[in-house]
């Protein structure tokens, strides 16, 4: 089964006086609808934008994975674990909050940043927080969270190029930019698919696009 939400439909957050907007792709913060607390594994996807100098001051998480994915500019990152790095278009960043850890995130940069967000449940709560950055990424090298039992597939794709949707309980599809064909749909940039029990689909792409794919055996 495949039920596509559209860009337009995600919950408007952030500040635009302080520089930051947000979109939510699930219930989140003031936004709770009880009908879209998750998805497998996945309880939020927030495609943020932060003016030059704007930012999250230090906040808390706790038993939380949590995936960002840089679309444009680059993020600062600093957490209460010592952890400081600039996170890049085509990495991936990662922070395991665990039993807690709490952050600052901010565009110290001279342009804009973009960037999605994504949090999973784990499995088990608890644990000894951890924090990694894969620079650059390759379009054919998935990048597990075990914690959560998923498994996030990048994909950057030329006009007419195909991908497979892996078949999993679970697979949430999230258009970054672009347009594809799912299954005889389309996905525009912002919108997702959430597929139940996938099977032999693939994704074929009517512009240039960049799709995030979470594969997930449960829900979490």
């Amino acid at each position: 089964m495949i039920e596509v939400r559209r860009a337009d439909e995600r919950y408007r957050g952030g500040d635009p006086a302080a520089g930051i907007s947000s979109l939510h792709a699930f219930s989140f913060g003031p936004h709770y609808d009880p009908d879209n607390l998750r998805f497998g594994a996945v309880i939020a996807c927030n495609e943020e934008r932060l003016a030059p100098g704007a930012g999250f001051d230090e906040h808390p998480h706790s038993h939380t994975e949590i995936v960002t994915w840089v679309v444009e500019g680059e993020l600062t990152h600093r957490d209460s674990a010592g952890h400081e790095s600039l996170v890049r278009a085509g990495d991936v960043q990662r922070l395991s909050a665990a039993a807690g850890i709490r952050h600052v995130e901010r565009n110290d940069g001279p342009g804009p940043l973009v960037f999605v967000q994504m949090w999973l449940a784990p499995a088990a709560a608890g644990g000894v927080p951890s924090y990694e950055v894969v620079h650059g990424i390759a379009d054919s090298t998935p990048y597990a969270v075990p914690e959560a039992g998923a498994m996030l597939h990048v994909r950057r794709l030329a006009v007419g190029e195909r991908t497979a949707v892996p078949d999993a309980a679970f697979v949430y599809v999230h258009a970054v930019r672009g347009g594809v064909r799912l299954d005889g749909g389309e996905l525009g940039p912002g919108d997702a698919a959430r597929i139940t029990d996938a099977k032999d689909l693939e994704a074929v792409a009517t512009t240039p696009a960049e799709l995030l794919l979470w594969e997930m055996t449960a829900a979490g």
